[in-house]
């Protein structure tokens, strides 16, 4: 062969010659790609640009603007940051480094901690090395060369990873420089094209997720093609710190976490306000959708768990007891439940689809390291809900679900993106019905003109799965609701219908939530709002500020009637100045302040100050809670 063709995104087909680099066609294809190019695709697989094409395909040019393109960029800078971390520690053990999102880490064996002089020693050092330009090359060992160089050079993690792969995988490494590491790439074309970055912390973590092995260091950081676009971020995570729910929960009075039950949050009066007007919404909306609300038990017998499929998939994330020399399980999930609850009765065709919803506490063993406050805890209360319905029926019910889930986020100002996670490798069914499964989310999801990317092998053990991911205020996303397609659970629990034949049939199970996690909700509602709630939302909508002590009765005379229309109201009467009472109202974050005093009282109207609007002016109380009344009803977002 002496020519090979190549098969460009735009529908150009080129010929090159054969062993044609990558990197040496690209002015041809766009002179762009020659400073923005990161890495390919050729024939879907991402590659280095230095690959050689022996082979007619399709390539596509991956920049930072591709996921793939940052992830690949964010990997080579994770390389020269341990690059530099063996340069400056030369007795440090190479643990991994991979990109995560919006940034990197790398694992060190290290016997003492990194400072914050050490981490400014390691930037100052990556800046030799980028300025170097030292060219990431690639290069494919056998298992017995891998091992005796990683041997030799006394990183037994690196090892250890080795023995581990299966006996046909492709081992390669990669060597900037002095520097080499094992790594299957690919990697941007030289340490000269990363160019702002940032080291931004240092943390624990045990080698390989297992708090059976080392404790090794973690540095952080995180990398762009543009400096402009790094300070951007490093806002946002100043902004995000002033964010931070664990912070706001304290400083609001809104939930507090005690050592004495690590996971498990103790929610305050004003936190139950934010928790019963989200489920008072919940329940208001599924009526509205023909949704019958039930509740089942917190503990259930193993016997269920092994029919479920749980014990098998999910023991090692679940609590245990004993009663009357059972074993019992708290439940993780709620879906088991709400099929016992089906089968209480003989359904007919007639009777589908049934929903059943449930604000289910369930109960999950995190391991203490990954507990976040309310974004990840042991104990939440999922708003759960589970259809039972024809397969013909399949499509409409989860564009129902869709269209809930749609309502429900705009309410809050939440854009979404959305997912199709499939089969995992450790999954009940048959490949058969797993496609079937898949095809059936897939044709609802392109029936509502739908976008989504596909997730491969990220599915439930017992179905494919739909999920939709929050973006805050801050860009960052935020895994929410998620829809379940099962053909599983009502094999297993052997559920049927009586349908028109007279003969009974296997119903279609939809497992869904919106929310996701109460508790993990109100976290991120907390973040998004930076503690500023809307007015339907606010623990304390209006605070009354008497100017004097002459002004109270004014001022209690007012929350009376504000209270008659519902309205969460305190009146502050300490015997402080205004000014005070004002800035300490903003620092809890209240919608709404009234002040009183001579002139309000003698013509019985409020002066009204708006969080962040400031003063609006005098208004008289009946306007002002026609508005107010308006701006609830409406769930208005300010």
């Amino acid at each position: 062969m002496d020519k090979v063709k190549v098969f460009l995104k735009n529908g150009e087909v080129k010929e090159y010659d054969y062993g044609v680099l990558i990197k040496d066609i690209l002015p041809e294809i766009n002179k762009r790609y020659i400073k923005e190019a990161l890495a390919a695709k050729f024939n879907g697989e991402l590659v280095d640009l230095s690959k050689k094409i022996t082979e007619d395909g399709s390539l596509e040019i991956i920049t930072f603007n591709d996921e793939e393109g940052k992830k690949v960029y964010l990997h080579s800078a994770a390389h020269v940051m341990a690059q530099a971390v063996k340069r400056l520690f030369p007795g440090v053990k190479l643990g991994i480094g991979p990109a995560i999102e919006n940034g990197f880490y790398y694992d060190f064996d290290f016997p003492v901690d990194f400072s914050s002089d050490d981490l400014a020693a390691v930037e100052d050092e990556m800046a030799k090395i980028i300025k170097e330009d030292y060219p990431f090359i690639r290069r494919e060992l056998s298992r017995q060369e891998a091992l005796k160089l990683f041997s030799d050079l006394g990183e037994k993690y690196k090892v250890e990873l080795i023995e581990d792969l299966p006996e046909d995988a492709v081992i390669s490494v990669y060597e900037q420089g002095e520097f080499i590491d094992l790594c299957a790439g690919p990697h941007v074309p030289s340490t000269g094209r990363i160019k702002a970055f940032k080291l931004l912390s240092v943390a624990g973590a045990y080698w390989r997720g297992s708090e059976n092995n080392p404790m090794l260091k973690r540095i952080y950081g995180t990398a762009f093609p543009k400096k402009s676009m790094l300070e951007e971020y490093l806002q946002k995570l100043e902004e995000a710190k002033k964010r931070d729910h664990r912070k706001l929960g304290v400083q609001l009075g809104l939930f507090s976490l005690h050592e004495e039950g690590p996971g498990f949050p103790f929610f305050h009066s004003k936190g139950m306000v934010i928790i019963n007007e989200l489920e008072n919404f919940w329940r208001k909306e599924h009526k509205i959708r023909g949704y019958q609300e039930i509740k089942t038990p917190i503990i259930l017998n193993r016997s269920l768990w092994e029919q479920s499929g749980h014990w098998d998939h999910y023991k090692e994330n679940m609590y245990f007891t004993e009663i009357d020399n059972s074993t019992y399980a708290l439940k993780p999930m709620n879906c088991p439940g709400a099929i016992l609850i089906y089968k209480t009765e003989q359904r007919s065709y007639r009777d589908l689809p049934i929903r059943f919803a449930e604000l289910g506490l369930v109960h999950r063993h995190e391991r203490s390291g990954v507990l976040h406050g309310l974004m990840r805890v042991r104990a939440f209360t999922q708003d759960d809900a589970h259809i039972f319905m024809l397969p013909s029926q399949i499509k409409d019910e989860i564009i129902g679900v869709m269209d809930l889930v749609d309502y429900f986020y705009n309410i809050f100002g939440f854009e979404y993106m959305v997912e199709l996670s499939t089969k995992p490798p450790k999954a009940m069914g048959s490949d058969e019905i797993w496609e079937q499964a898949t095809n059936a989310l897939k044709e609802a999801m392109e029936g509502k003109n739908m976008d989504y990317v596909i997730n491969e092998g990220e599915g439930a053990f017992y179905g494919p799965k739909i999920d939709f991911h929050l973006k805050d205020c801050l860009g960052r996303t935020w895994q929410c609701g998620t829809i379940q397609l099962d053909f599983m659970l009502p094999e297993k629990f052997d559920i049927n219908y009586i349908g028109p034949d007279g003969e009974k049939h296997r119903p279609v199970m939809l497992h869904r939530v919106i929310f996701g996690s109460i508790e993990r909700f109100v976290g991120i509602l907390i973040e998004h709002y930076g503690g500023a709630f809307p007015l339907w939302l606010a623990p304390v909508q209006i605070v009354i500020l008497p100017i004097a002590d002459r002004h109270l009765d004014y001022a209690l005379d007012i929350k009376k009637m504000l209270e008659r229309e519902d309205f969460r109201v305190e009146v502050d009467a300490r015997n402080e100045k205004i000014g005070y009472k004002i800035r300490e109202a903003e620092i809890q974050k209240i919608p709404y302040m009234l002040i009183v005093g001579d002139a309000e009282k003698e013509k019985e109207i409020v002066s009204v100050r708006k969080r962040r609007e400031g003063d609006l002016g005098l208004v008289s109380l009946t306007e002002f809670i026609e508005k107010i009344k308006f701006e609830r009803a409406n769930k208005t977002v300010q």
